[in-house]
C-alpha cells in the first residue's frame, strides 16, 4: 500500500488476465453480501475470453503488480475493481476519470447493497436512473443504474 502518485496506469495486454481476475475475486470475496457463483477458472475465462478480447481495459500497477482495473465497452463501464488494500487512495477515480474522459454519456451497473461503489460514483457524477430488483444479474441482487452526462 502506498499513495495512488506511485502507481501507474496503462492498456492491459493478455498476460494479465490471470492478475486482473485474482484481483477482481479479491475485490468480490471483501464484499460479505457478494454471493460466489463462479470458481476462479472461471473467473479467469471471463476476464481472458471476454473482457480482454472485447472492452477496453486498462490496468494499474505498483512495481509489478496489477492492483485495480477498468473495463469499457462504448459509453459503458462494465468493471471496475481495486485490490482492497488500495482502496481509498484516488486509484479508482484515477481509472474511472482517464477512461471516461472523453464520453458525453457513462453508464453503469452497481449493486444497491455496495455502499462505498455508490458514494464515490455519486461523488464522480453519476446519477441513479433505474433500480433493478436483482433478476437481472447473475447474482440476484438488486442494483441501480448509474448515469452521468457531460
Amino acid at each position: 500500500m502506498s499513495d495512488s502518485a506511485e502507481v501507474a496506469l496503462r492498456p492491459a495486454i493478455g498476460s494479465d488476465a490471470g492478475a486482473i481476475a485474482r484481483m477482481m475475486r479479491a475485490a468480490l470475496g471483501s464484499f460479505d453480501w457478494m454471493p460466489v457463483i463462479h470458481t476462479p477458472d472461471e473467473d479467469l475465462a471471463f476476464i481472458r475470453d471476454i473482457v480482454l478480447p472485447r472492452q477496453q481495459v486498462t490496468v494499474t500497477e505498483a512495481g509489478q503488480k496489477i492492483i485495480g482495473f477498468i473495463a469499457v465497452s462504448g459509453e459503458w463501464v462494465e468493471q471496475l475493481y481495486l485490490d482492497p488494500a488500495w482502496t481509498g487512495q484516488g486509484i479508482g477515480s484515477r481509472l474511472l476519470i482517464d477512461a471516461t474522459a472523453i464520453l458525453p454519456v457513462v453508464k453503469l451497473h452497481c449493486f444497491q447493497a455496495n455502499t462505498g461503489a455508490r458514494r464515490f460514483y455519486e461523488r464522480h457524477g453519476f446519477i441513479a436512473e433505474g433500480f433493478g430488483d436483482g433478476t437481472s444479474n447473475e447474482e440476484g441482487l438488486p442494483d441501480i443504474l448509474y448515469v452521468r452526462r457531460r
